[in-house]
Order: C-alpha cells, then sequence, then structure tokens
C-alpha cells in the first residue's frame, strides 16, 4: 500500500512539475509583452538560468494539491502556483550569491552569479520577484478580487521580513552568533528561511478553495509541520550525503557555523524531531476531515522526510 502511494506521488509531482515549468518557459520568453519597453537579453538568460533549471517543484506541487482537496483544478491554480515558484527561485539566487551562502553550484550547475555576474544576479533575482507578484494579481489567477488580494497579502508576508527574509538575516547572524541558539531560536528561524514558502503552498491552495475556518486551522498545522520536516530533512542531507547526489555543496552547515537541529542534536535526535513533524502534519489532515483525498498531501509529508536529494 506505502509503495503504491508513493508512486502515486511521485507521478502526481512529475505532472505538476511539467505544467510548472512549460508556464514559466511561456512567462520567461523572449517576446516583449504589451506593457513591456523591452526584455534585456542577457537578464532574460540569468532568469532563465534560474528558473528553469529542474527541481522537483514542491512548493507549487504543495499549492495545486491542496486547493485540489478542496475543487479546484490543476489548470486553475497553475498562475498561483507559479508565482510561488518564481519566490522560491528568487530566493536561491540571492542566497547563493557571495555576501549570503556563497555558493557555485545549485542543482548541478553553475550558480548565477557564477553563470553570469553578481549584478545580474541581484537583477535577476529582483526581476523574478516582482515577476512572482504580478502574475500572482493577474485576473487569470482567479477572477476573485478579493482572493488575489489574499494571496498576494499571505504571499508577500511569507516572502518579507516576517517569513523568508527574515529568516535568511537570522540564519546569517547565528553563523557569528557568541552563543549557540536554542531549539526555540532554531526552529523560529527555520520556520521563517524555509517553513514560510512551504506554508504558504498550503494556505494559498486554501486560499483558492475557498477552505472553511476549519478547514484552513488544520491546514495551518500541515502546513507549518511540512515545512519545519523539510528543514530538518535538508539538515540532515547536508550531513550525511555528497554534492554528487544534492547537485549542490554538501557539509556547508558545519563549515559555516550553521544553526540547525543536527548541529544541536545529532544526527539520531533529528531524525527522531522530523518523524514528529510528520507526525503532526498527520494528524492535522486528520482533524480537518478530508478523509481519503488527502492521500498524497500525507504521502507528500513522509516523502519530505525520507528524500535522498
Amino acid at each position: 500500500m506505502r509503495e503504491t502511494q508513493q508512486a502515486a506521488l511521485a507521478q502526481a509531482m512529475t505532472e505538476a512539475a511539467s505544467l510548472v515549468e512549460r508556464r514559466l518557459d511561456e512567462l520567461l520568453s523572449p517576446a516583449v509583452r504589451g506593457h513591456e519597453q523591452a526584455r534585456p537579453a542577457r537578464l532574460l538568460a540569468a532568469m532563465r538560468h534560474a528558473a528553469l533549471s529542474g527541481g522537483k517543484r514542491i512548493r507549487p506541487f504543495v499549492l495545486i494539491e491542496t486547493s485540489g482537496l478542496l475543487g479546484v483544478d490543476a489548470a486553475r491554480a497553475l498562475n498561483a502556483a507559479v508565482a510561488l515558484e518564481l519566490v522560491h527561485c528568487y530566493s536561491l539566487v540571492h542566497d547563493d550569491l557571495p555576501a549570503m551562502d556563497d555558493d557555485d553550484v545549485r542543482r548541478g550547475r553553475p550558480t548565477v552569479h557564477r553563470a553570469y555576474d553578481e549584478a545580474t544576479a541581484i537583477l535577476a533575482g529582483d526581476a523574478l520577484l516582482t515577476m512572482a507578484f504580478e502574475v500572482m494579481a493577474d485576473v487569470a489567477t482567479d477572477a476573485d478580487a478579493g482572493v488575489r488580494i489574499a494571496l498576494v497579502a499571505a504571499l508577500a508576508r511569507a516572502s518579507g521580513l516576517g517569513g523568508m527574509a527574515g529568516g535568511q538575516a537570522l540564519d546569517l547572524a547565528a553563523e557569528t552568533a557568541t552563543e549557540p541558539l536554542d531549539d526555540a531560536a532554531i526552529r523560529q528561524l527555520q520556520a521563517m528561511k524555509t517553513g514560510a514558502l512551504l506554508a504558504f503552498g498550503v494556505m494559498g491552495g486554501a486560499i483558492l478553495g475557498r477552505a472553511s475556518p476549519e478547514q484552513s486551522s488544520a491546514l495551518a498545522t500541515y502546513g507549518a509541520a511540512l515545512g519545519a520536516a523539510f528543514q530538518i530533512a535538508d539538515d540532515i542531507l547536508d550531513a550525511t550525503s555528497s554534492a554528487a547526489k544534492l547537485g549542490k555543496k554538501a557539509g556547508k552547515d558545519a563549515a559555516r557555523n550553521k544553526a540547525t537541529l543536527v548541529s544541536r542534536h545529532g544526527l539520531a535526535s533529528a531524525r527522531a524531531l522530523c518523524q514528529q513533524q510528520v507526525e503532526v502534519a498527520l494528524a492535522a489532515l486528520e482533524r480537518g476531515g478530508f478523509g481519503p483525498k488527502a492521500a498524497r498531501l500525507a504521502s507528500l509529508a513522509s516523502f519530505v522526510a525520507e528524500r535522498e536529494t
């Protein structure tokens, strides 16, 4: 049964990734749009390098799957899902910069600032981020302006000071802290830096699907737990996997004195904490009363904890 569920999940993720990839390719085509004067070739190439380099597309899949749980088909959810992925791609470009994590390889290819240059990478990240909000605000995302406003506001919160950008600031500060961060501080950092966008994937789907307050509450718990499990698993992979397998530098957390639950508690305890978050996520789906329709979201919680890349 478990193997069947995981196979179904893998198929659904592949199909969603293909939809997202095609839409990104359309958005980042050389064709100048009616409201634009030009699309500078080098900047566009850098944006395409960042956004069309593969990846599992987990964040947009979460949004597509959650909205599907509430009766929204993938085609209707695609714009919102792609907007989320554009924010994620921007964050990777900036995260890789020398002033941040200083990485040379991402998804098995040179990072944007290595393939082009730092100024172009900064601009590419800026352009991907702003394109995300253009896409999210488009009437094609949802006919209801109130829904679009709610999506834009939620994505802005997940991306900004109290979300991903703030989490990155905490992460950088932790590298030079005189005292190791305690559990609460590490969990807060990770909930902001990584968890916020994954949680938005869930809540974006809830907004599109007009979830009830009870459903939204359960999905919020699921999204927070999913984000926590994903980050702990990521930290475990950094400590145990290879650059060849990950498609990026391994072992950098220890080298840069990153604050992680692996560094604080060790691998065995971190794995147990990751599994605890999976159980919280599964319990939330049960509480939401979604039944068998939530099978893929349940499988996803296990997948993010057990993945090898």
